[in-house]
């Protein structure tokens, strides 16, 4: 397996340059271009990896995974989709033409940026210390890393660079979508996007959604099965942003990606799979990543969509 996932790695890795790392978070403009590493988790708790696996990277976009597991937990489904929709979206990430288009202005799904920072404002936290906290402690329980912490660097620069996330959210509480102080609520989602992880981290996370909410490394039941069922559905649809049906095309199993250059992949009742490469394609997936997940899918047969 070791050998197999080195060669798919070498192969992938020379297009990242046909791809760029993101620079409107100024931070992440700093990480290697040329960068890749993937794991994989098995739900029995056997492990694989190959490349720079060791790399740290700020999770981004990943980390809206982690804030829907835990308002789902907490509110659940009816009180959580109320707001938010469940539907892919032919739009950027950071869109905010549809929310003001569409005549309720609730944002898609909770993987866009508008979606993430609405079901962040639903946690039941007065404040952004708790609730980074309660996100932060799920994030080390699913990926069984109780030294998963913020990339202070990087929050620094998302506060100070976002604000196209500030209209989005702004825009959400002039609509009543959004709960609380603007400024608070961003703050927890500079922070939570700002978590910094390897594959080796990431795949673990995957295993646990992939076997039903049980970490296969620590054995802790995480989150209910029926919690791991949605948000496998919603990666499925729509973590890959408006490149989704591309990756189900292509690669056929649920993911979610983030722009500091990570996937998440999950194969139910099988395994977890993360990549990570920072160079990325013009819809904010990163573009080696892309190739090592199809070729792997192709080789082992994971396609479940």
């Amino acid at each position: 397996m070791d050998e197999m996932l080195a060669a798919i790695v070498e192969n992938a890795r020379p297009r990242h340059g046909n791809g760029a790392v993101a620079t409107y978070i100024p931070e992440l403009g700093k990480a290697r271009a040329d960068a890749l590493g993937i794991a994989i988790v098995t739900v029995e708790g056997d492990s694989y990896d190959a490349g720079d696996s060791d790399y740290p990277f700020s999770i981004q976009s990943i980390s809206k995974l982690v804030s829907l597991a835990l308002a789902l937990t907490e509110l659940g489904e009816e009180q959580v989709f109320s707001r938010v929709g469940v539907d892919p979206t032919p739009d950027p990430f950071n869109s905010i033409m549809r929310l003001e288009m569409d005549r309720i202005n609730r944002p898609y799904n909770p993987l866009v940026n508008a979606g993430a920072i609405a079901v962040i404002s639903f946690l039941p936290y007065r404040e952004s210390a708790a609730r980074t906290s309660a996100v932060l402690d799920l994030a080390r329980k699913l990926t069984g890393n109780n030294a998963l912490a913020v990339n202070e660097a990087i929050y620094l620069s998302e506060r100070t660079t976002s604000d196209r996330n500030r209209a989005l959210a702004y825009f959400m509480r002039s609509t009543s979508i959004l709960d609380g102080d603007v400024e608070d609520v961003l703050d927890t989602y500079f922070r939570q996007c700002s978590i910094e992880a390897t594959v080796k981290d990431l795949a673990i996370m995957g295993a646990t959604l992939a076997a039903g909410g049980i970490n296969p490394v620590s054995g802790e039941r995480v989150l209910s099965s029926r919690v791991c069922r949605v948000v496998r559905a919603l990666m499925a649809t729509c973590g890959m942003y408006d490149g989704s049906g591309e990756f189900a095309i292509r690669v056929g199993i649920p993911a979610k990606s983030g722009v500091g250059g990570g996937i998440l992949a999950v194969v139910p009742r099988r395994m977890g799979i993360a990549v990570c490469g920072p160079a990325l394609d013009a819809k904010g997936n990163s573009i080696c990543g892309m190739q090592v997940l199809e070729e792997l899918s192709r080789e082992m047969r994971l396609r479940v969509l």
